[in-house]
């Protein structure tokens, strides 16, 4: 490998906010935030919105997650979806 081409690859701590679910795994993210870890030490830390944590995939529940008003954007720009023959009424 060349050097000083390569991000650095270290341990990193994801928190998912929303299920109060954090774990250490190694990742090149770059974070301005840090934390103390179980184990005593200091990582980066990554704050994500979904993990497996919260996905509704893993957990089973159906969540809506609209993060700054996306779903709203959408129909502002596009429209509103039109109801084909097989969609059901609300």
């Amino acid at each position: 490998m060349k050097p000083d081409i390569h991000p650095n690859y270290r341990p990193v701590v994801f928190q998912d906010a929303s299920a109060e679910f954090s774990f250490v795994t190694r990742s090149t993210i770059q974070t301005n935030d840090t934390i103390e870890w179980e184990d005593g030490n200091t990582y980066p830390l990554a704050k994500v919105e979904i993990s497996s944590a919260s996905h509704p995939f893993f957990t089973g529940t159906m969540r809506i997650v609209d993060t700054a008003g996306r779903v709203e954007r959408f129909e502002r720009r596009f429209g509103r979806r039109r109801r084909g023959a097989g969609d059901e009424e609300e």
